[in-house]
């Protein structure tokens, strides 16, 4: 007889990420979650503690995600700087990890120990604009204020219901990153 399959805890935490994405860290419980994985609530204790030790590892995967793999798949491909800041803020804000991106913003509102988490996610994510942005612009000031206006433009831009006069959304994004690189 063989022996039992175990989920995967890497398959408990994605599920965990999507659950948090589609609600927010209330919508993270294990029943929930191991319907979904279409598993019972049992097979969640051969990984985890509790529900606190999913969500801990839940935001290391979204950090490392969101900054060590970006950064290495940007650096991997290569290219000039301005290439490597496009790339890092389609990577960044992809399909994938936007939703899991607003999700933890949202979150961070409410518990300070994941406000400290997203405020070292995006330090790290203004110091590679500004080292990328560096390669280009001499002026320190001109670097924050690129480094500044790029990722905000980035976490604003899915908040903003303005038209864009004869314009697309896509085209007013793409004038002003062109802006931004110039």
């Amino acid at each position: 007889m063989a022996a039992p399959t175990r989920t995967p805890r890497s398959r408990w935490i994605e599920e965990g990420l999507r659950a948090l994405a589609a609600g927010g860290p209330d919508a993270v419980r294990i029943e929930p979650v191991a319907k979904a994985l279409g598993v019972s609530r049992g097979g969640f204790y051969w990984h985890f503690e509790d529900r606190g030790a999913l969500l801990g590892e839940m935001l290391d995967t979204w950090e490392r995600t969101a900054t060590d793999e970006v950064v290495e798949s940007v650096e991997r491909k290569g290219g000039d700087a301005r290439a490597k800041l496009r790339r890092a803020g389609a990577l960044t804000f992809s399909d994938e990890l936007l939703p899991i991106d607003l999700a933890v913003r949202a979150w961070s509102r409410h518990d300070p120990a994941v406000a400290a988490r997203l405020r070292r996610v995006d330090n790290r994510r203004m110091d590679y604009l500004r080292a990328l942005f560096s390669t280009f612009c001499s002026d320190p000031a001109e670097v924050e204020a690129r480094s500044m206006l790029a990722f905000s433009l980035l976490i604003g831009n899915h908040f903003m219901a303005a038209d864009h006069g004869d314009r697309s959304r896509a085209e007013a994004l793409e004038l002003t990153v062109r802006w931004l690189l110039a």
